[in-house]
Parts: C-alpha cells; structure tokens; sequence
C-alpha cells in the first residue's frame, strides 16, 4: 500500500523618495542708469510650497502554507460527509486476471464519481488516475516492485498499480466461500487505499509529506511521517466503502470479512501502523463517511504507531 513520490516570509521595506523644498528667493529689483522720478518697482517674491512627501512602497510578499499547513489544516478536511455514488460490485470475479481488471476498472470510475467534487473543494483539479495491473516485476517512474510486494501508488504518473498476484492468488488459494469474500474485500479496501493516495497528490498532501519525510531528523521521525500517510489513506478507503455501502454492498459475510481484514494487518516495515491504529482510522472513515476524520497529521503520535 505504499504511495511513493519521487517559502518566503513576508518583506515590507517601504522606501521613501522625499520632493526637497526651496527656500523663497527675495531679490530687490536694480536701479536703471537714469533714475526717473517713478518709484522703484520691486519684485514680489515667489514662493514655492513643499509638497507632502511621495512615498513608494513594496508590496508583501505573500506567503504561501508550509509543509505542516497543507497536511494538517487542507480544505479537503472541511469538504464535508461523502455521498454515495450508488457503487456496486463488479460481477466479475478475481478468479482470472480479466475478472480482477474488471473490479479495478469498475471500482476506479466509482471512485472517481465520489471524490472529484471533495478534491475541486478543496481547490485541486481532479484527475482519473492511471491503472495498471502487474504479474512479476513492474517498473514505474517511482521505481521496480514485485509481485511479491503489495499495490502501490506513483504520485510521478498518477497511476495506481494493482498486484495481480496477490489478488487472483488469495481468491484461488482457498475454497471456502468465506475465504473468497474476504479476498474480494481485501481487494476493494487495497484499490480504495492506493485511491486514497491519488486524492493525497492532488490536494498536495503526497507531497508535503514527501517533504517533511525528507527533512525529518532521526529515521524514526520519517517512519512516523510515513504511517500517517498511510493511516490516513486507509481512512480515506472507508469514508468511500462507508458511503456506499447499502450499494455495494457491504453487509453479511462481506461486512464480516471487511471488519475482519481492518484490524488484522500487520507492519513489517513500522511504515503502514499497526493494527490497532489502522482498525481506529479504518472506523472513523467507515462510520463518518467524512475526509475531517481522517486528519491523521494532528493525532498524537500513539494514535499512528
């Protein structure tokens, strides 16, 4: 589930271009040659008054949010409770790389329905993200990765790439029907996941967090940063299964299975948080159906281990 990406402070220096004044000039005027009984004319002095001093001034920069504003005050958290799109499951089955690619393009274009009014709210442009289905070893702008790995997302190319794999291995490898429900929700809650980084990239939270991941000062600081990208992703999965879930739908076996599957993850890596964490994000998008529970950036650090 692994989303990959690859300030001035505001100047006032008013500068002030003073007009200087002129004392009045008094001269009297020069007798002619032959003086006349006329009386000396005399000339009347001028005056020039100073004017009010012209001032020139520079325009503030102005500033826009930093790393931390975009990630934990974006406009996304104020679009407000999702709607259903009416969405339903693909009839097709995971059984074969076609059936897997039908629920990846049908989940997509619902998904798309769904949260391009909340992206443009919160001032982005929506895109339908790119969709690549892989078997082996697929190369990307963000890099190599195997099927041995889970579905990514790369911010680089707005793509999401769904592990093929993983998807047709878990519904072939069991025969009970219960195994294959939670195989098709497993499968839902990972395309809603790398979804949910899509909707981080063009809102600008992939991107700062890459940022903030960059500048962080222990590699412990930087794993963190991950798992609250990642935690909110998932939460940003259920806000979508919540909203549709009359349609989808999410109810008996499958409500089980997916109840199940949140909080029973595991983190090798300490990059994904841990189960407990993700079954509490998982909820809060589930059952508010809203982006603002999801603000997984001003939580405190136990709630995203």
């Amino acid at each position: 589930m692994p989303a990959y990406t690859p300030t001035s402070d505001p100047s006032y220096t008013p500068t002030y271009d003073p007009t200087s004044y002129e004392s009045p000039t008094d001269g009297p005027s020069q007798p002619t040659t032959a003086p006349t009984t006329t009386e000396p004319t005399t000339t009347e002095p001028t005056v020039t008054r100073p004017t009010a001093p012209r001032t020139s001034t520079t325009p503030p920069v102005k500033r826009g949010p930093t790393d931390y504003e975009v990630v934990s005050r974006n406009k996304l958290y104020s679009s407000g409770a999702m709607a259903s799109v009416g969405c339903k499951e693909s009839r097709a089955r995971q059984s074969t790389a076609a059936g897997a690619t039908a629920n990846y393009v049908q989940l997509r274009a619902c998904l798309s329905r769904a949260w391009a009014p909340y992206v443009e709210r919160a001032g982005g442009t929506f895109r339908v993200p790119n969709l690549q289905p892989f078997s082996g070893t697929v190369q990307s702008p963000c890099g190599s990765m195997s099927d041995t790995g889970p579905p990514f997302y790369c911010g680089d190319n707005d793509t999401i790439y769904m592990n093929l794999s993983q998807d047709v291995g878990y519904y072939n490898k069991f025969p009970e029907s219960y195994n294959k429900v939670w195989a098709r929700m497993w499968m839902l809650h990972q395309f809603a996941h790398e979804f949910g980084h899509h909707v981080q990239n063009l809102t600008g939270i992939l991107k700062a967090n890459h940022d903030m991941r960059y500048d962080a000062p222990s590699r412990a600081a930087e794993l963190e940063m991950t798992r609250r990208l990642e935690l909110q992703a998932s939460c940003f999965s259920d806000v979508f299964i919540g909203a549709n879930r009359r349609t989808y739908p999410i109810t008996g076996q499958s409500y089980t299975q997916w109840a199940f599957l949140i909080g029973n993850t595991t983190d090798y890596g300490d990059d994904h948080g841990d189960a407990g964490n993700h079954k509490y994000w998982a909820l809060r998008g589930y059952q508010t159906r809203n982006p603002a529970a999801c603000n997984t950036f001003t939580a405190t650090s136990g709630k995203v281990k």
